[in-house]
């Protein structure tokens, strides 16, 4: 069986997904393929599955035609919905959602996605996340795919490093609204006054900023004397990644999670999966991953002094902070299981009659 995945650019967790569900559904006899409308950092990853970089009709037809895909799943970009019918494709096509942003956003984002998922798609997938559950209510016609995504805890693991003689708060995302990157800021500058050798490290991908984000978060790191304090880590390959958030880990410090509302959020996963402590917002999302005190802990959105609190806790409650490690790792392996997402994923392709 042949599948294609189509998304905008491949980096961040739509990346992280295909690279990993792809290589473990081909184990399955799943051969997927990757059509990413423009180049992007996560290609550096690489992949064991074909991966097509396009946003030209003609170039998209011959590819269907030549591969004979016998589904395709479209991330987001509903526009692709119609344009691969247009392009001849007849088998059956899955709308897959695995985050939108702020409600307001994504409720606008759905209203207009509405009639091409009408019209074009057989199917629906997304993580089983409140806000996606109540965005995709409105369409009863349409069959609904809603099961969690995977972590490949075999290669995402605790890694053993040169321990830092400093605590780091770590933060993964882009530098957008969304990722609510100027309380992360704020955290850290609040939790100074406590921590006086605290860093922050920050992994970003520049290509997904704005000048104009960009500038802003320049001025707010210098207007809270930061600079000292970040580093700023650019496209770190994902294969890295377990190293340096078990270097969060070790040092005393945790991975700090802002985001405003997530549909999964693989970089909290893959932390607690490296034994790194998270301090995270309740983002809808990871709530699969964070039972408060027991796999990780809440602040409340925009509540800096909450979260400095929180913070200082799972970096002093050692018994705490120990048993958290320990339980999220636990947690991420016995839930996110490579083979029950091939599980689910193989169900729905049979229920839709492949």
């Amino acid at each position: 069986m042949k599948i294609l995945f189509t998304y905008i650019v491949p980096s961040g967790g739509m990346e992280t997904l295909n690279r990993t569900r792809g290589e473990v559904l081909r184990k399955y006899g799943v051969n997927c393929h990757f059509l990413y409308s423009r180049d992007g950092a996560g290609l550096q990853n690489g992949s064991s599955c074909p991966t097509h970089i396009s946003d030209d009709d003609q170039e998209i037809q011959q590819l269907l035609k030549k591969e004979g895909f016998e589904a395709v799943v479209v991330s987001s970009d509903f526009i692709m919905l119609e344009r691969l019918r247009r392009l001849g494709f007849t088998g059956p096509i899955i709308f897959e959602v695995q985050g939108l942003g702020p409600m307001e956003y994504a409720t606008q984002f759905i209203n207009n996605a509405a009639l091409y998922i009408l019209s074009y798609a057989d199917a629906l997938l997304y993580p089983p996340t409140s806000h996606l559950n109540q965005l995709f209510a409105q369409f009863p016609t349409k069959i609904h795919f809603n099961f969690s995504n995977c972590v490949d805890t075999a290669k995402i693991q605790y890694r053993p490093n040169i321990k830092h003689s400093y605590p780091i708060i770590g933060w993964v995302g882009r530098i957008e609204s969304n990722k609510n990157w100027r309380e992360c800021l704020e955290i850290v500058h609040h939790s100074v006054d406590q921590e006086p050798n605290l860093r922050l490290w920050l992994f970003e991908d520049p290509n997904l900023c704005t000048r104009s984000e960009r500038e802003d978060f320049l001025k707010m790191v210098a207007d809270f004397n930061l600079e000292h304090r970040l580093v700023l880590f650019s496209n770190i390959p994902h294969s890295e990644m377990p190293y340096y958030y078990s270097a969060i880990g070790d040092s005393g410090g945790y991975l700090l999670s802002t985001s405003i509302l997530e549909g999964f959020g693989y970089a909290v996963a893959e932390a607690m999966s490296c034994r790194c402590p998270i301090l995270s917002t309740d983002s809808d999302g990871v709530r699969a991953f964070i039972k408060h005190d027991i796999t990780g802990k809440f602040y409340p959105t925009g509540s800096i002094e909450a979260a400095v609190q929180q913070g200082l806790e799972l970096m002093r409650n050692y018994p705490l902070r120990n048993s958290i490690r320990k339980k999220g790792r636990e947690h991420i392996e016995s839930t996110f299981a490579l083979e029950t997402y091939v599980s689910h994923f193989i169900g729905m392709l049979h229920y839709l009659g492949l």
